[in-house]
């Protein structure tokens, strides 16, 4: 299945922009809310969706400016070439190299589903799970991606991917304002630039007492 990233990147814009419900209005169209898109390539062990296996070699990771993030993952389905799942939450955590997301809804994307400006929107429904990422985007480098998660309707879903090593793709969106596009990327450069720092302080063996202000140091060179 040819993967187009700038469909599923519009796809799930319109979904991660509908309200929680437990089957959200999909149909209204929405003002694009993402700021950051990462795609990376390599290998899924594991894929099932309600006991159903399939195979990936891509995971995209979606961010919105809101703080909700994404997990998606085109399904190579031979009965259905627009099927794509989303694993989506919007409380996470990152201890050093090791990302988690709680996931709290999943969004849904196949051929029958309504279109808008010709592309399928996906379905939102509610869900209990979690994801976890092994690496970060600074060092464009991410190991492996595994969620899973349950949704309101007692559907299961889960995948594993592992990276093949090549440096993953990493995107940021750009806003209609100018001002606000400029802002979104100065505060993303200083998160890329703190995990940077972190991760010099850790090769450096800096003790916690010290790293606060190793990483002031490190930010101001």
């Amino acid at each position: 299945m040819r993967i187009s990233w700038r469909a599923i990147a519009v796809a799930v814009i319109c979904g991660l922009a509908l309200p929680n419900a437990l089957v959200a209005d999909e149909t209204e169209h929405q003002t694009p809310d993402i700021d950051m898109f990462a795609s990376m390539a390599g290998k899924c062990p594991v894929v099932k969706v309600a006991d159903r296996d399939f195979v990936c070699t891509s995971v995209a990771f979606f961010h919105s400016p809101g703080g909700r993030s994404s997990f998606t993952l085109p399904l190579n389905d031979p009965d259905d070439d627009s099927h794509i799942i989303t694993f989506s939450g919007d409380k996470a955590k990152r201890d050093a190299d090791v990302y988690e997301l709680t996931v709290d809804r999943m969004l849904l994307k196949s051929k029958d589903r309504p279109k808008i400006d010709g592309l399928p929107v996906p379905s939102t429904v509610l869900a209990n799970g979690a994801c976890k990422q092994v690496g970060n985007f600074a060092t464009q480098r991410v190991s492996s991606v595994a969620c899973a998660a349950t949704d309101a309707n007692g559907v299961k879903y889960e995948f594993q991917f592992e990276s093949d090593g090549t440096p993953i793709r990493v995107m940021l969106v750009r806003a209609a304002d100018p001002e606000a596009d400029d802002r979104r990327a100065k505060a993303i450069a200083a998160h890329i630039d703190q995990i940077k720092c972190r991760q010099k302080a850790d090769a450096q063996g800096v003790l916690p007492r010290d790293r606060t202000d190793f990483i002031l140091k490190c930010l101001d060179e």
